[in-house]
C-alpha cells in the first residue's frame, strides 16, 4: 500500500526461526538478547546511516530483535511508530487467557502473577525471561522514551493500553484492512463458518458445545489448524455432530470464497482479540458475523446492524442467537449489506493510507520538536 502511494519502503526483519540454528551456549544468552539484542542494534544502526529514512515502523521485536532497534533509530533522530499488534507490554502470554477465561492479574497487579501460573508456554522460567523483559524495560522507560508514537488497532486496545500506563497522548487508532477487495457475495450459503487458529483461547469448544444444542442438519465448518485440532473432532464425534466439517488449514484465496458461500461467520473467542482480522474479511464479502460480547469484537461488531453478539462463554446464548440468524435469513442479509458498507467506510486500503500517512507525520513532527 505505502509503495503503491509513492512512498519508498525498506524492510528489515528477524525471525524467530533463527534460535533453532543457536548453539547450547548461544541459546543461554537468549533472555539477555531478547532485552537488548546487540547485533541488531549494530545492524540498524548500518541500515540506518545508510538509507536515511523518514520513520521506521516496528511491528514486533520479539525475540531475535528486541527493543534495542529503538535505541539505534534514537542516536540518529528518527521517529518510530509502533503497532501493537498484541498485548505483549502488559500480558507474558500476550493474551490475557488462563484457565479458559480472561486474566488480567499482570495488568491489575504484577507481571509475577504471569509467572507462578506458568502462562507462557505453560512454563514457569519461560515466563520469567519474558517478564523479566518487561519490567527492565518500564523502569528503563523504553516506551515512553524511544518510541514517538504507538498504533492500537482499535479503541478498546487504546483504553488497556492507557491503563498498563502507556502515555495517552501518544496512542493513536488506526485499524487493519483488507486488500484486495474481495467483493460482495452474490447471495447468502447454507452453512456456518468459524476461520481461525484451533486453539484454546479461540473458542471452539463452547462453538461445538452450542451446535449440540441446535437442529442437526444447521451446517458448520470449520477453517484452520492449531494445537486443538484432534481434541475438537473429537469432542464432534462424542456430540455426534455430523454437520460440523473440519476442513483443515485453506490458503487466503480459498478461506474468502468459504466466507462469501457461508450464511453468517461466527467469531467464538473468550480472549481479547486486539482486531479479529478475520471480521474485516467477512464485511468485505457482505457476511454478517456473530461473535462473543468482548473486547474489540464488540466494538467492530454492532449488535443488531453488522451481525449479532453473544454473551462469551455461554453456550446456551450462542446457540439461541445462531437459531435466530438462520431463522431469520433475509434479517441477515440485510447485516450482511450494512457490514459491506462498515468495510467500505473504514477497511479499505484507500482508506487506510491517509490515516497511516497523517500517523507519519505527526510522529516526524513530535520527533523534530524533541
Amino acid at each position: 500500500m505505502l509503495e503503491q502511494g509513492g512512498n519508498e519502503v525498506i524492510t528489515y526483519c528477524r525471525s524467530n526461526d533463527e534460535i533453532a540454528k543457536l548453539s547450547g551456549l548461544e541459546r543461554l544468552t537468549l533472555v539477555k538478547r531478547s532485552i537488548w539484542a546487540g547485533d541488531t542494534q549494530r545492524e540498524m544502526t548500518q541500515l540506518l546511516a545508510e538509507t536515511c529514512p523518514d520513520v521506521v515502523h516496528v511491528h514486533n521485536t520479539s525475540y531475535m530483535m528486541s527493543p534495542s532497534i529503538y535505541g539505534a533509530c534514537k542516536a540518529k533522530g528518527i521517529p518510530v511508530v509502533q503497532t501493537l499488534h498484541n498485548f505483549r507490554l502488559m500480558c507474558p502470554s500476550v493474551t490475557f487467557f488462563r484457565d479458559g477465561k480472561v486474566c488480567e492479574e499482570c495488568a491489575d497487579h504484577s507481571l509475577w502473577r504471569g509467572v507462578y501460573h506458568g502462562c507462557y508456554r505453560d512454563s514457569r522460567l519461560a515466563t520469567a525471561s519474558v517478564a523479566l523483559g518487561l519490567a527492565l524495560h518500564r523502569r528503563w522507560g523504553t516506551w515512553d522514551k524511544l518510541v514517538t508514537s504507538f498504533i492500537a488497532l482499535t479503541e478498546f486496545g487504546r483504553k488497556q493500553f492507557i491503563a498498563a500506563g502507556l502515555p495517552a497522548g501518544n496512542i493513536l487508532v488506526k485499524p487493519n484492512f483488507v486488500d484486495p477487495d474481495p467483493g460482495e457475495r452474490e447471495q447468502p450459503g447454507e452453512y456456518a463458518l468459524f476461520v481461525g487458529r484451533l486453539s484454546r483461547e479461540k473458542g471452539l469448544p463452547i462453538l461445538l458445545e452450542a451446535w449440540g444444542q441446535l437442529p442437526r442438519h444447521y451446517a458448520l465448518h470449520v477453517i484452520g489448524d492449531g494445537p486443538e485440532e484432534e481434541g475438537l473432532k473429537a469432542q464432534a464425534r462424542q456430540q455426534g455432530l455430523s454437520a460440523v466439517q473440519f476442513r483443515g488449514r485453506l490458503s487466503h484465496q480459498e478461506a474468502i470464497a468459504a466466507m462469501k458461500r457461508a450464511r453468517f461467520l461466527i467469531v467464538p473467542s473468550g480472549f481479547y482479540e486486539t482486531f479479529g482480522l478475520c471480521i474485516a474479511e467477512a464485511f468485505a464479502c457482505g457476511t454478517p458475523v456473530i461473535c462473543s460480547r468482548l473486547g474489540a469484537m464488540q466494538e467492530l461488531v454492532s449488535d443488531g446492524r453488522t451481525g449479532l453478539h453473544f454473551t462469551s462463554g455461554d453456550a446456551n446464548d450462542l446457540a439461541a442467537k445462531v437459531g435466530w440468524a438462520w431463522a431469520h435469513p433475509k434479517e441477515m442479509d440485510a447485516m450482511g449489506r450494512e457490514g459491506r458498507a462498515e468495510y467500505e467506510t473504514k477497511y479499505t486500503a484507500d482508506r487506510n493510507y491517509p490515516m497511516l500517512m497523517n500517523i507519519y507525520e505527526s510522529a516526524i513532527q513530535a520527533q523534530r520538536a524533541a
